[in-house]
């Protein structure tokens, strides 16, 4: 009698060691070390250099605008022409293209922060802002390459495992880049703190040197070109060819999938849709990089932020994703929007909360921490979501970039204003101001409340959209 559930049970568990069994994949395995590579340069040349320059005794204005260099990063879609169809020498006959290109951005990468190890604050701060922006292009090439290298290196049903794995990398980077790094400069200095950190970026160089290459993709010729494109290069036949090859690649990559979303949704749904996405979370972003200056302003010692401001907020954020999956598929895509929104309206309130406060308390900076990166979590996940369902499965990819580079974007210029906003204001208005920015995109949530896509909310994105502030 007993026999059949137990075989049944038999099954189920088979087959869930079957699905567990993906993880053993030589190239998933590798993905989990390339997203470690991938999230180190990230905080390093952002929240962990905000710190460090204001221990300094950098001004707040100029920390501010030294965020500006993330703009590099919102602009990853400009990098991918070059790192598909420029091969480099001697490389690319060694490595292949994505490798060649991976190993080449890793070095950069390794260099500008060995670069930044040797760097005074007080005595080169133009110097540093020059090499943080040469991380910042070298980490946006290294991005464009990997996801080349991880989309053509395993099969769509493996892509899920691939993305997993990625993300923990990339998790564990932050860590070290952020609570890590702090911890190493608290005892031993910045100087110290940040050539360890180069010293890391090893993990993703010997990774790229053991994985194979991909099999080469369709050369552009191969592929089947739009209409539009052909037309426009049968009009401009008189055109030197290399003219024509550049107004192929703008059409192609960047006009088509325009007038595609525009087609399929219309003005009146796409302008303020592409509104909100550029409203979204312009409250984070504003107050990014003035998160860590604030705690030493507010007497705060390194190890403090290390400890409860970075990894304690960021073990928050790691369940905060997880619950923002389960919000998501529960209570739909526009509540989940709207959850976010109101979190990090609440996170920059107790920031506020926290600045009127005479006495450094850790519970202070812990809760007001955990609850940021519960927002941003949240937030994180929710705009994946909407960003994978505005796209057609004919431009994934490039809709994508290019609805990631507009979320960012508006936010970023306003984030390099915020040395100036705390200056006029000081911290407790300042953060006001910052949760009052959510306000207008809450309004138009509510107008697109009922009119956002409603077909792929509930599945799981593979895209990513890094925050300005992850784990700070």
């Amino acid at each position: 009698m007993s026999a059949e559930p137990r075989s049944a049970g038999a099954g189920a568990r088979t087959k869930w060691l079957e699905a567990l069994a993906v993880y053993r994949q030589r190239n998933v395995v590798a993905m989990l070390f390339l997203g470690f590579s991938s999230g180190l340069p990230f905080l390093l040349v952002y929240s962990t250099l905000s710190a460090w320059l204001r221990q300094a005794g950098i001004q707040l204005s100029t920390i501010g605008m030294m965020s500006w260099v993330g703009f590099a990063y919102s602009f990853e879609f400009v990098f991918s022409p070059f790192v598909d169809r420029v091969k480099l020498p001697l490389l690319h006959r060694l490595l292949g293209r994505r490798r060649s290109w991976m190993l080449l951005a890793q070095i950069g990468i390794a260099a500008g922060l060995a670069r930044l190890a040797a760097a005074d604050p007080l005595t080169g701060v133009g110097s540093i802002a020059v090499t943080t922006l040469f991380i910042a292009c070298c980490s946006a090439t290294q991005d464009v390459a990997m996801n080349g290298w991880r989309i053509e290196s395993v099969p769509t049903g493996l892509q899920g495992a691939m993305v997993a794995t990625y993300s923990t990398g990339y998790r564990v980077a932050m860590i070290a880049a952020g609570a890590g790094a702090m911890a190493i400069a608290a005892g031993f200095g910045w100087h110290l703190s940040y050539g360890a950190m180069a010293a890391l970026m090893a993990v993703g160089i010997l990774t790229t040197l053991l994985v194979e290459e991909p099999r080469a993709a369709a050369t552009p010729e191969e592929q089947a070109r739009e209409t539009r494109v052909v037309a426009w290069l049968e009009r401009r036949a008189h055109w030197p060819r290399s003219l024509q090859k550049a107004g192929e690649w703008f059409i192609g990559a960047v006009i088509c999938p325009l007038t595609d979303f525009f087609s399929r949704y219309g003005l009146r749904f796409a302008v303020p849709c592409l509104l909100f996405v550029g409203l979204y979370e312009v409250t984070e972003f504003t107050m990014g990089s003035m998160a860590n200056p604030f705690y030493i302003d507010h007497h705060y010692t390194l190890n403090q932020i290390a400890v409860v401001g970075k990894f304690c907020g960021f073990t928050v954020g790691i369940g905060g994703v997880f619950l923002a999956g389960a919000l998501v598929a529960r209570v739909g895509l526009a509540r989940s929007l709207a959850a976010g929104m109101l979190l990090a309206v609440l996170s920059n309130l107790s920031y506020s909360l926290l600045a009127t406060t005479h006495t450094a308390t850790l519970l202070g900076l812990g809760l007001t921490n955990g609850l940021d990166n519960l927002a941003l979590s949240v937030q994180s996940v929710a705009l994946i979501t909407l960003l994978s369902s505005l796209t057609s499965p004919k431009y994934t990819a490039t809709q994508y970039a290019l609805f990631a580079s507009i979320y960012a974007l508006p936010g970023k210029f306003l984030e390099g204003t915020s040395g100036f906003m705390v200056r006029r204001l000081g911290y407790p208005h300042f953060f006001l101001y910052t949760a009052s920015l959510s306000l207008p995109g809450l309004l138009l949530l509510a107008w697109l409340w009922r009119r956002l896509p409603r077909g792929r909310q509930d599945s799981s994105s593979s895209g990513s959209v890094p925050s300005s502030r992850q784990a700070t």
